[in-house]
C-alpha cells in the first residue's frame, strides 16, 4: 500500500504541468493582437472677438456725507429778553425765506433811538444858530466898518482944522478916542467871525458821533429780530420764550434747503483721467483755479443713497477741496445737489439731508478711442491671441488702468487682433485652435464701454 501511494503521486504532478501548458497554448492561440492606427488630435473650440478702438466712459466713485450747502447760525449779537417765539422754531421744521423766528425786547434800543434822535435836532438847532449869528455879525461887520471910514475921514478933518487953529486940541483928542473904539468894535466883530467855524466844527463833529450813536442804536434794534434769511430747516434751538439771552449766545441753528453739499473722496489717478477728459483746450493764461482749467459741466454727476442705490440725485461739481485726505491720501471734490427737497416722496424718494452717507458718481467721455477688452480675457498680464493660421498665442499686453469690468490696453494689441475669451486648459503657446467670433459679445463690449446700461 505504501509502495502504491509514493508511486500516484509521482504520476499525478507530471500530469498537472501537462494540463498546465496546453491550457496557456490553447489560450494564446485564440487571443488577437491588438489592432494599430493612428490617433486623431481634438482641436478646441474657442470664442474669440476682434479688438477695436471704442468710445470710454471714465468713471470716478467716491464716498461722503451730505451736508447744507449754507447754514445760518443765529446768535444774539445784542443782549435781551425774548419777547417772541415762533411757534415752528422746532428741530425738523421747514420755514420759508422771511419768516420772523425769534425777537428780543427792543424797549432799550429805541429809547437809545430816541434820545440819540433829539441829541441830533438840538445840535441841529445850535447849527442853524450859528449860521444865523453868522449872518447878523457879518451884517453887523459891515455896519462898524463903515463907521469906522467915516470916523477915520472925521478924523482928518478935524485934524487938518487944528493946525489952522479952528479946532481945540481936546476937540482933536476926542475925535481920536471915537476913531480907536470904533476900530477896536470892527476887530471884536471880526474875531466873532473868526470863532464861528470852529464852533460849527465842533457842532458838527457833535453830529458826527451822535449819528454813529444812532446808526449803532438802529443795528442794535434790528439784531433783536431774527427774520430767516432764505427757505430753510430748523436744526437745534437753546432759546425759549421769554429766557434773558446775553450778548455772544447762540440761539439756533438752521440749515438752507436750496443745496446740499458733498465731500466725496476720489483716488487720485482716477480723477486725473477724469479731469484730463475734461480739460479746456485753450484755458486762459492766468488761470490760478482748477475750475478754469477744467470744464466741470462736461462731467456728469450721479449721488446714490449708500445701503438704497434706487435713490438717486443729480449734481454738479463746484470745486476741489485743498490738499489730500491725510488718512486716504485721496483727492477732496465737492459736488452740489440742487433742490434737495424736491422729488420727495417719503415712501420712496426721501429728500437729501445732512448726515447721510451717499455713493458719487462722476463719469465723462473720454477724448480718444481706446482699446478695451474685458477684464477676464487677462490671464496674468496677458492675453490669448489668435494668430493667422489659427493657433493660441500668449502674448504679453500692458494695460493702463482697469474700470468695473473693463480692461484698457496701453500695449502688446493692435486694432483688429482676435483674442481668445475662454480659458483653454492647458493653453499652450502654438496649439492649433478653432476660433468662432461672438459678435454679440463685441456688441455688449462696446456698450459698456461707452456707459451704457446692459
Amino acid at each position: 500500500m505504501g509502495l502504491f501511494r509514493g508511486t500516484g503521486r509521482r504520476f499525478f504532478i507530471p500530469l498537472g504541468l501537462l494540463v498546465g501548458v496546453g491550457l496557456v497554448v490553447l489560450f494564446v492561440r485564440n487571443s488577437q493582437s491588438p489592432a494599430h492606427g493612428e490617433i486623431e488630435a481634438v482641436v478646441p473650440k474657442l470664442t474669440a472677438i476682434t479688438v477695436q478702438p471704442m468710445e470710454f466712459q471714465l468713471a470716478a466713485r467716491g464716498y461722503g456725507v451730505t451736508r447744507a450747502a449754507d447754514s445760518w447760525q443765529a446768535v444774539a449779537n445784542v443782549p435781551g429778553r425774548v419777547v417772541e417765539r415762533h411757534p415752528k422754531l422746532e428741530s425738523g421744521t421747514l420755514v420759508r425765506k422771511g419768516t420772523l423766528l425769534l425777537a428780543l425786547d427792543p424797549s432799550r434800543y429805541k429809547l437809545a433811538i430816541a434820545d440819540t434822535e433829539a441829541e441830533l435836532a438840538s445840535l441841529s438847532a445850535e447849527l442853524s444858530q450859528l449860521d444865523t449869528e453868522e449872518e447878523n455879525t457879518q451884517r453887523l461887520l459891515k455896519l462898524e466898518q463903515m463907521r469906522l471910514t467915516l470916523a477915520v475921514q472925521e478924523l482928518a478933518r478935524i485934524e487938518r482944522l487944528a493946525k489952522s487953529g479952528t479946532v481945540s486940541q481936546s476937540q482933536r483928542d476926542e475925535q481920536q478916542r471915537a476913531t480907536v473904539a470904533q476900530r477896536q468894535a470892527v476887530a471884536t466883530m471880526e474875531n466873532q467871525l473868526a470863532l464861528l467855524p470852529t464852533r460849527k466844527a465842533y457842532l458838527q463833529a457833535q453830529v458826527e458821533r451822535a449819528t454813529t450813536r444812532l446808526e449803532q442804536a438802529r443795528e442794535d434794534l434790528a439784531d433783536t429780530r431774527f427774520v430767516a434769511p432764505y427757505d430753510l430747516r430748523i436744526d437745534e434751538v437753546e432759546i425759549e420764550l421769554h429766557q434773558y439771552a446775553t450778548a455772544g449766545q447762540p440761539l439756533f441753528r438752521a440749515d438752507s434747503i436750496a443745496a446740499a453739499e458733498i465731500e466725496t473722496h476720489i483716488p487720485l489717478p482716477m480723477l486725473r483721467r477724469l479731469m484730463g477728459s475734461v480739460q479746456r483746450t485753450t484755458p486762459p493764461a492766468d488761470a490760478l483755479d482748477i475750475s478754469e482749467l477744467v470744464d466741470f459741466s462736461a462731467i456728469d454727476i450721479e449721488v446714490r443713497l449708500s445701503g438704497a442705490e434706487e435713490i438717486r440725485w443729480p449734481a454738479r461739481v463746484t470745486r476741489v477741496a485743498s490738499g489730500l485726505d491725510p488718512a486716504t491720501r485721496t483727492a477732496r471734490v465737492v459736488v452740489v445737489v440742487d433742490n434737495p427737497y424736491d422729488r420727495v416722496m417719503p415712501s420712496k424718494h426721501p429728500h437729501m439731508q445732512p448726515g447721510m452717507y451717499v455713493q458719487v458718481y462722476l463719469t465723462a467721455m473720454n477724448r480718444e478711442l481706446l482699446l478695451v477688452i474685458p477684464a477676464t480675457a487677462l490671464h496674468h498680464h496677458e492675453v490669448y491671441r489668435v494668430s493667422n493660421d489659427d493657433k493660441l498665442e500668449r502674448r504679453p499686453v500692458s494695460v493702463a488702468f482697469q474700470q468695473n469690468d473693463l480692461a484698457v490696453i496701453s500695449g502688446g494689441l493692435a486694432p483688429g487682433d482676435r483674442i481668445i475669451m475662454d480659458d483653454p486648459v492647458p493653453a499652450l503657446d502654438g496649439m492649433a485652435i478653432n476660433p468662432w467670433r461672438d459678435e454679440s459679445l463685441e456688441q455688449r463690449l462696446q456698450a459698456q464701454a461707452r456707459g451704457e446700461p446692459l
